[in-house]
């Protein structure tokens, strides 16, 4: 199965800058995130990046990289560059590795890419995994979602969806018993000529109030394959704390050898 891996890196967080960069024991977070997706089995790897920064310390650890346009608002509108860059066809198979995931298991890259090979009805797939305490029903960094009998999303949201109307209403410190509450991972798969149509469409109502991009292809009555992760999805870094998380999870640079392989 070939499929390509582009991976985004956005020099300029608003939350961290500079994230691409910073060092996690004498390597960047994008060379951990790289060196995680060359073990998935991709036949190619890109960087997507604005920063010349970013593409020069890429280009030395041996990365391919695309520089695109600093005035892209998502990473899916990026990606969309790169498949015009690249040439990539539209029915080949593009993964979205976020570049502050250091400790993403590459088989789970490859279990979407494969997922959505599986169902050639289907233009985009992603992962979940159960959530097991109340406290991250109730998180509205946890984005959450509910599936059909398929396992094709219904719905994403930052809420407690579905919201447990007897469990709730008695005691909200307890998981429900009759619902099996899902996280969603953010990690995608898509063939490359949905990308290009995704990004023609305009923001949808859900997506604006959500702040959650995926919810514009459920609007636009298109599927979405939600499978479930064959293995912990790991940590990423969207904040200082998870950051300094990640590094004592990758005490050395010989923790990059036990952190999944495919």
């Amino acid at each position: 199965m070939a499929f390509t891996v582009i991976i985004p890196a956005r020099f300029e967080s608003s939350r961290l800058p500079g994230k691409p960069l910073m060092e996690i024991h004498g390597k960047p977070m994008i060379e951990w995130t790289w060196r995680q997706a060359k073990k998935s089995g991709a036949e190619r790897i890109i960087i997507a990046t604005e920063s010349l920064e970013v593409q020069h310390v890429c280009e030395a650890f041996g990365a391919e990289v695309c520089l695109t346009d600093d005035r892209h608002q998502s990473g899916t509108e990026r990606i969309a560059e790169v498949i015009d860059v690249a040439g990539i066809k539209g029915d080949e198979i593009i993964v979205n590795v976020q570049g502050d995931e250091p400790m993403l298991p590459p088989e789970l890259i490859h279990q979407v890419a494969d997922g959505l090979m599986a169902h050639p009805e289907i233009s985009m797939a992603t992962l979940c995994e159960p959530i097991e305490d109340v406290e991250t029903v109730f998180d509205p960094n946890a984005v959450k979602v509910s599936r059909d009998v398929a396992n094709r999303a219904i719905n994403f949201s930052r809420a407690p969806l579905p919201w447990s109307r007897d469990s709730f209403s008695a005691d909200a410190r307890e998981l429900p018993k009759e619902w099996a509450y899902k996280r969603h991972i953010g990690l995608y798969a898509y063939r490359a000529g949905f990308v290009k149509q995704y990004v023609s469409w305009p923001e949808c109502p859900l997506e604006q109030v959500e702040k959650l991009e995926q919810l514009r292809v459920l609007w636009r009555g298109e599927k979405i394959l939600v499978l479930d992760a064959l293995c912990d999805a790991g940590v990423g870094v969207d904040t200082e704390a998870d950051l300094i998380k990640v590094r004592r999870l990758l005490e050395s640079p010989t923790s990059e050898n036990n952190s999944g392989g495919f």
